[in-house]
């Protein structure tokens, strides 16, 4: 392989391409306002069809809202936030906007109860209540993950909102993983006209260009259509970091009848990242010291580079039916790669010294991956009469298909570096990578039956009881390792009650289990047994101030069994690099949560939410101590009533300290408690018209962004972001 050519790239110049790669919508949204005509050339009037949706296809977008009225995420049915009788927070479109929320991390860092763990640039985890968050959908339809994490950034320019059910979820995420399940729902065409562009620059020579326009076709309000593209590219804190991000989608609906909804759409998105971090900075110096590097020290070379690309198709036909029922099918397509020459300098030894960082260990890869999936889901709810009352039912089967594959070509150098990481300029000789010495080719392939109905069993008690039954086969092989496995009719319950105290009060309570196979290998390469256990969660949810806010206030405690422990590693192929574990890990987490979102008052909108987490394991020691005990997550903003055209705001996240024992290295990995505040400010000039500034980190905290491995790096420093906003 050559070395890759780093040309100048013009961000906009590609989301434009693909733009015309999505010519139908393009081409189709020039005539939004032409009208159909009779042979006078008097324009003719066509009958508007509106159809209703629930769930997912109700926007937040436009309404100025921190809360969402329904959601579908919990249970598949529609209900209200109180009628869930599970812990749901919302990313609205209006905080998307407010905070300039850009990118999923973002987004995500600042919902209640959710950790982001970013142990190198562009490779990330999430966490809920102490577990990793391994089930992810689109509009409610499963995205499996095959390694469980998420490579380079999720541009939300393509979503309306983010939906996080916290707690186990096997009902409608394919097994009861404990953590939470993270559901974007995607903006979706609207029948008359509107349009909005976005132009932003800020600290670090970032830019950022947005642009979205939606509304009917041909001339006829039963087919519409939506373009959303975006680009953004810049710099970084961190030295000789820089991010390019371009991002486009296009959808397409068509009423085919006054009942039946058809919708297409495609998204692109790339992400190229020069000099990424590839692990982290070194915590501690081999005599226990810590190294407290400058937070823009980088372990990266100029050479290094990790892009990543993704192509997302779907189709959706839906069926209103007789009764108030309506039917769903939906497939969709992805492709994703990712192509890198990534350099990690660690110390397995413990020989760093101040003043240099010879001797480390260091290794590069060229490394490569690519996943093709399908997924494909089919479901059916509505109501129906028993016994004088009605209830609701649901009933769904889907399938998924994940083809992976990947090989990577490793180099093995001790370190010759004579200056610190925080003094280093990068120049490090870039090698020739030969033929891969290792990858990856297996395929995970999953299906489920499921089905939960919701019974009105008096004017204040409602049941809901569901279960979801999965076949799931793993084959092939990662990195010599089989990954061979297959489950039959593994069943996951689930079952909620809610009472309502009052008209504005009500209690709940929810159970499910949970099962999880896990990838992980014990020292003969045999595959742990599937994580099983039990989840609860009680508490009181109220709709307040006339039913604009949403408050809950929730106890919850998990128990998992043979969470995997890591027992040691490999001698070899790889030395150093793949670990062997025990199925011996039972953990309890145990916590509460309170959260709230809505507007106060007229122009006081807020959301924000408290966790307290405990997490124990058999010996009652706390476990996974990388996740803080304590969070705070909170966002508002206030319109103010003596300059209307003006409204403020902020956000905080607040978190007690985290450490982790090192692995290789003698010492902890501790970081205090911290909090990082933002602000925002925006000026209306018009009903069109709009600039905001926003201030990241306005204490210049230093942190780290995470402590979940041995290495680590620091969060972004005092940042701003400058936006003019056009919306028609």
């Amino acid at each position: 392989m050559t070395q890759r050519q780093r040309v100048q790239r013009t961000p906009v110049n590609r989301a434009v391409r693909h733009c015309l790669a999505l010519s139908l919508p393009c081409l189709a949204l020039g005539f939004a306002d032409v009208h159909a005509a009779d042979d006078s050339g008097d324009a003719v009037v066509l009958d508007q069809v509106v159809v209703e949706g629930g769930g997912f296809f109700q926007p937040t977008e436009q309404t100025g809202q921190y809360r969402a009225p329904a959601s579908s995420s919990a249970t598949g049915l529609t209900l209200t936030p109180r009628e869930t009788p599970q812990s749901l927070s919302v990313v609205t479109s209006q905080q998307l906007e407010d905070f300039q929320l850009d990118d999923v991390n973002s987004a995500l860092e600042s919902t209640p109860g959710v950790t982001v763990e970013q142990p190198e640039t562009d490779r990330t985890y999430y966490t809920s209540r102490g577990f990793t968050i391994q089930r992810f959908q689109i509009d409610g339809v499963g995205a499996p993950l095959p390694y469980d994490n998420v490579q380079g950034d999720i541009d939300t320019a393509v979503y309306d909102r983010i939906e996080v059910v916290r707690g186990a979820n096997g009902l409608m995420s394919g097994s009861g993983t404990p953590s939470a399940t993270v559901n974007f729902i995607r903006k979706r065409p609207t029948a008359e006209t509107q349009a909005s562009a976005s132009v932003s620059a800020g600290s670090w020579d970032r830019r950022r260009i947005e642009g979205d326009v939606s509304g009917s076709l041909f001339g006829s309000d039963r087919v519409r259509g939506r373009l959303v593209v975006a680009a953004e590219e810049g710099d970084s804190y961190l030295d000789r970091h820089g991010r390019e991000r371009q991002v486009a989608y296009g959808v397409i609906e068509a009423d085919l009848t006054d009942s039946t909804l058809l919708t297409a759409g495609h998204t692109w998105q790339n992400n190229d990242s020069d000099s990424p971090l590839w692990g982290a900075l070194p915590m501690y110096y081999g005599d226990g010291s810590p190294t407290n590097y400058d937070r823009s020290a980088s372990s990266s070379p100029e050479w290094s580079y990790w892009d990543n690309e993704d192509h997302r198709s779907f189709v959706e036909l839906q069926q209103f039916l007789p009764g108030g029922w309506e039917a769903t099918l939906t497939g969709s397509y992805l492709t994703s790669d990712s192509d890198s020459e990534i350099f990690y300098l660690y110390d397995p030894a413990q020989q760093l010294r101040p003043g240099t960082t010879e001797d480390l260990s260091i290794i590069m890869d060229n490394y490569r991956y690519e996943n093709e999936q399908w997924v494909a889901d089919a479901q059916a709810k509505g109501p129906f009469d028993l016994f004088g009352r009605e209830h609701e039912a649901m009933v769904g089967v889907n399938w998924s298909k994940s083809e992976v594959t990947d090989y990577s070509a490793r180099l093995y150098e001790t370190s010759d570096i004579d200056v610190p990481l925080d003094q280093w300029d990068g120049n490090y000789p870039r090698p020739t990578f030969g033929p891969s010495d290792g990858g990856s080719d297996f395929t995970q392939e999953e299906s489920s039956i499921y089905g939960a109905t919701r019974l009105s069993l008096t004017d204040r008690t409602t049941a809901i009881l569901g279960a979801r039954a999965t076949w799931l086969e793993n084959s092939g092989v990662s990195y010599t390792v089989a990954r061979e496995s297959e489950y039959d009719a593994e069943i996951v319950p689930y079952a909620g009650l809610v009472y309502d105290l009052t008209d504005t009060l009500s209690a709940y309570a929810s159970y499910t289990e949970i099962f999880e196979p896990q990838n992980e290998v014990t020292q003969n390469y045999q595959p742990l047994p599937p994580i099983e256990g039990r989840s609860y969660e009680v508490g009181l949810k109220a709709a307040l101030f006339d039913e604009r806010v949403d408050a809950t206030a929730a106890v919850f405690r998990t128990e998992q069994n043979n969470t995997a422990t890591l027992a040691g590693t490999f001698s070899n192929p790889r030395p150093g690099y793949f670990n062997y574990y025990e199925a011996s890990g039972d953990l309890i987490s145990e916590g509460i949560e309170l959260t709230l979102a809505g507007e106060i008052l007229p122009g006081w909108r807020a959301s924000g939410g408290y966790t307290y987490l405990e997490i124990e394991d058999s010996d009652g020691e706390r476990a996974r101590t990388f996740i803080p005990e304590q969070m705070l997550r909170a966002q508002t903003t206030y319109q103010l009533p003596f300059w209307p055209q003006m409204t403020v705001g902020g956000q905080i996240r607040w978190q007690s300290e985290t450490f982790r024992d090192q692995q290789y290295n003698t010492g902890q990995t501790r970081q205090d408690d911290y909090l990082v505040t933002d602000l925002m400010a925006r000026y209306e000039f018009s009903d069109n018209l709009s600039a905001s500034l926003n201030v990241n980190n306005v204490g210049n905290e230093k942190y780290l962004n995470s402590v979940e491995y041995d290495q680590a790096f620091y969060g972004e420093p005092r940042n701003v972001m400058l936006t003019l906003d056009w919306k028609y």
